[in-house]
């Protein structure tokens, strides 16, 4: 890649020489280290000292993946710098870029540009890319392009987000049963249009129909006179295009499947999925789910301006306020004992704590297993009854190591044995209340939500900790209240 001729000329003369720290990095790239731990100094070290050679020498020495990497770790004027040196971004490169940078990447390259890095990727990556520009922008490319690959692209970016259609790739290849393998060889050695990487051919019946599939090492294998329907697999998943990515992720694991032909309403094939798309929808929804339990939108990422980032994060933590405002409610009920028993105000954030440490491991384990559909209503029953089992069991446990040390610290305080004994029994007996209601509302809190169509990593933390902080405030005091006033 090379920088436009009018930046050449006017950076060059007084353009430093790479200097060692580039020098060491690129011998690194030769020895397969990444980016993220060797690279990212570097580029920023030649950037502050105008070394432009340096930046593209490094920058053509990157994997395509790599180059993502590195545009989604520098800040926006270093990634304008970035691209206006090295020049439009490669085809390649495009869809492994973050969502979040994805459009500010294409709005640097002139309109025929993006349109041919565009048009040599695969429907699904060209659809992801679109879908991540502006109108005006979107337009712009897709005016630069054949009327047969917009009217393909236009029909990609019709399906709704997160679903088969919207993953798939359009290019596949299909043949009819009678068909030999002879034939399917030769036409696929002359054909201009196959799809970049594919697994199976996809044998199809007159209204185009999957009716079998045959693997390209089976099709290989097999002497060319031999019709496809011989050698066929019946044994196929079809998915429809409506069907969402989450959904398709499962089938691809649970069936180890590699590739998997893609339908219609009317059953007919209209493309296919390969795993290395779903290994995408897995990362991406593991990302989502990790954000959604921390109560941050699922769209945030590392070059959000702060204005952004506090707009994604506020409406729940504003949820958070209320619920320890109530926590708060509670507390006040029992402001009395408070007063006259000092020690209930250094212990009763041991319980609320303790109780929302272990409903959030539960609650951890349990939004897992239902994403991979290990927690299901035929064994929901028993999985509630083990997590209240081992509340119970951890509750006993910390309301004796609790209990005594309680007990000891506040006799030797007050020099009253007998209160001692009393602050320990009650501190128990709250420990052990609030662990087991922590284990049931770490597995029902997002059972419930899926019952209820939410999804239960979106707001389960907020709720299992409103329960353990009110459950733990409240047994608390009130235990103390009636033992010790």
């Amino acid at each position: 890649m090379n920088a436009p001729a009018d930046i050449e000329e006017k950076q060059r003369p007084s353009e430093p020489a790479p200097g060692p720290e580039v020098d060491e990095a690129v011998s690194h790239l030769e020895e397969g280290r990444t980016l993220a731990d060797v690279y990212a100094h570097s580029i920023f070290a030649a950037l502050e000292a105008g070394a432009l050679d340096a930046v593209r020498q490094f920058i053509a020495e990157l994997h395509p993946a790599d180059y993502a990497d590195l545009l989604g770790l520098l800040d926006e004027d270093q990634r304008a710098r970035v691209l206006e040196i090295a020049g439009p971004v490669e085809a390649e490169v495009l869809p492994e870029l973050s969502p979040d940078i994805v459009g500010e990447v294409v709005n640097a390259m002139p309109a025929e540009k993006a349109a041919e890095a565009i048009a040599d990727l695969d429907t699904d990556d060209a659809a992801f890319v679109l879908d991540e520009l502006d109108d005006a922008k979107r337009a712009e490319v897709l005016a630069e392009l054949p009327a047969s690959e917009r009217l393909v692209l236009h029909a990609a970016l019709d399906y709704e987000e997160e679903t088969a259609g919207r993953l798939m790739q359009r290019h596949c290849f299909a043949a009819p049963p009678y068909w030999t393998v002879g034939q399917i060889i030769d036409l696929m050695r002359g054909s201009d249009d196959l799809p970049d990487r594919f697994y199976e051919i996809f044998v199809v019946d007159p209204a185009f129909r999957p009716v079998g599939a045959v693997p390209l090492a089976t099709l290989l294998k097999t002497s060319r006179e031999v019709p496809i329907e011989k050698i066929m697999s019946t044994e196929i998943r079809r998915i429809p295009d409506s069907m969402d990515q989450e959904e398709v992720a499962y089938l691809f694991e649970q069936y180890n499947l590699i590739s998997a032909p893609v339908v219609d309403e009317d059953d007919r094939l209209v493309g296919m999925i390969t795993v290395d798309d779903v290994v995408e929808v897995v990362n991406a929804e593991t990302s989502e789910d990790m954000l959604a339990l921390g109560g941050v939108e699922s769209d945030a990422g590392l070059s959000d301006s702060v204005v952004e980032t506090v707009r994604s994060r506020f409406s729940w933590l504003a949820v958070n306020l209320a619920t320890a405002i109530l926590a708060s409610i509670v507390i006040a009920l029992f402001d009395k004992a408070i007063a006259e028993v000092v020690a209930l105000a250094v212990l009763m954030p041991i319980v609320a704590s303790m109780g929302g440490n272990a409903g959030t491991q539960t609650l951890t384990v349990a939004v897992r297993s239902l994403a991979t559909r290990e927690l299901t209503p035929a064994n929901a029953v028993r999985i509630i009854w083990r997590e209240a089992l081992v509340g119970g069991a951890n509750g006993i446990l910390f309301a004796l190591i609790m209990g005594l040390l309680a007990g000891v610290w506040h006799a030797a305080s007050t020099g009253d044995a007998g209160d001692g004994l009393r602050i320990g029994v009650v501190i128990g007996a709250a420990m052990i209340i609030n662990l087991v209601c922590a284990g049931l509302a770490g597995i029902l809190v997002p059972l419930g939500l899926q019952r209820a169509g939410a999804d239960p990593a979106v707001s389960s933390g907020v709720f299992v900790t409103t329960v353990t902080d009110v459950v733990g405030f409240f047994v608390f005091l009130g235990l103390a209240t009636l033992v010790l006033l």
